[in-house]
């Protein structure tokens, strides 16, 4: 590890960056509501900067196993995204929304460099004896902002409205930036050695998940799953003015589910299952699918129990893909299939959101109810066919 760059800096840039990242969404989604009024135009706006992470999430991930020094080209790609994020929120209200949601498309294709982006130069910072220690710690930055996230989406928007939110975000994830730029560059390369070309590194990725049954099984699991949370994000701002008194208070509806989650995989690391992985992403499937139906109840006691309940099905459900993937896939494809599945994940969640926008102004309780079918799908035959 190079003196000049510990893991604390490593860890306190990823985790600025990923709570920003886990903020901009809700923020975004409650910043379109507050200056549109319009439930279909905020959730359109969530999907397109998600849904572009598809194609740039592999993309992303192919150039910087390329670069020399690719903390400034993860840099660099932060930064664009907080700008992106600005210039967004700038629009809103000021600009036609056909001409906002190509903008925040095109931000959506540098989401994957907070998440994956990071992680990937991990090695280059811990060093081999160091590393099984930092992945641990690298997950927990994960964990820390999907708590954070949202509730500083929601605080700031209570207190000083949905646009702060969006700002604060991006002031997160730009002061990540000089830690991106300052990371480790990689070893120089071997001059006989040619890398293959980007597409045929993206083509493989696909293949791999496609042709092993066990993989393709659970990543079909985990892409239905997180459609069905894109339909919830959409109903969250509804969920919150509705039940809990104000919009930005449902946004705090996330953070309670992440704990969860944290709690969940805090006492199974202590005592694991003696069962597959594979069954666990299934089961995680169907607990999030009764979570989903209890939330379309509309009884408030049931939406904690319900958020309570989504956070134990998704926490170890993501955590048992991670083993999935670990154990079926070649290691010289390991990087690009994680980044191509976060990306079909991404993707899911983008549609749900979208397809859930419209459907939430029409009925709540139907559009969870859709949401609950939807995780259930995903565990069902056509999973073990796929």
């Amino acid at each position: 590890m190079p003196k000049s760059y510990s893991l604390r800096f490593y860890l306190t840039a990823a985790t600025a960056a990923r709570a920003g990242d886990e903020m901009s969404g809700p923020a975004l989604l409650l910043a379109g509501l507050a200056v549109t009024g319009s439930t279909t135009d905020a959730s359109a706006l969530l999907a397109g900067i998600t849904v572009s992470a598809a194609v740039g999430g592999p993309l992303l991930g192919a150039l910087l196993d390329r670069a020399r020094r690719p903390g400034r080209l993860l840099a660099g790609a932060l930064a664009l995204y907080a700008a992106g994020l600005m210039v967004i929120l700038a629009g809103l209200g000021r600009l036609p929304m056909a001409c906002t949601l190509p903008l925040a498309v095109l931000t959506g294709l540098l989401g994957p460099a907070l998440s994956g982006g990071w992680t990937a130069q991990l090695p280059r910072v811990a060093g081999d004896s160091r590393l099984p220690r930092a992945n641990a710690l690298d997950a927990m930055t994960f964990d820390v902002a999907s708590l954070a996230g949202p509730a500083l989406a929601g605080g700031v928007a209570v207190l000083l409205g949905a646009p702060s939110a969006v700002a604060v975000s991006a002031a997160l994830i730009t002061a990540a930036v000089p830690a991106a730029w300052r990371l480790p560059a990689r070893g120089a390369p071997d001059r006989d050695a040619r890398p293959a070309p980007v597409t045929g590194a993206l083509a493989a990725g696909f293949r791999v998940v496609l042709r092993r049954p066990p993989l393709a099984r659970a990543t079909f699991t985990s892409v239905a799953s997180c459609a069905a949370q894109g339909m919830l994000a959409a109903c969250v701002p509804l969920l919150g003015a509705q039940w809990l008194g104000a919009a930005g208070r449902g946004v705090l509806l996330f953070s309670g589910a992440a704990l969860s989650a944290l709690a969940a995989n805090a006492v199974l690391a202590r005592r694991p299952l003696a069962v597959a992985p594979d069954t666990v992403v299934r089961a995680g499937a169907l607990v999030q699918a009764v979570a989903l139906a209890l939330a379309a109840t509309g009884l408030p006691v049931a939406l904690v129990v319900a958020v309570l309940l989504l956070g134990i099905g998704e926490g170890p459900q993501l955590t048992a893909l991670f083993a999935v993937r670990h154990r079926e896939v070649p290691e010289h494809l390991r990087g690009q299939v994680f980044t191509t599945g976060a990306s079909l994940k991404i993707t899911a969640f983008a549609l749900g959101v979208a397809v859930a926008g419209p459907l939430a102004a029409w009925s709540l309780p139907g559009t969870l109810t859709l949401a609950a079918g939807t995780a259930a799908g995903g565990a069902g035959p056509r999973a073990e066919s796929v």
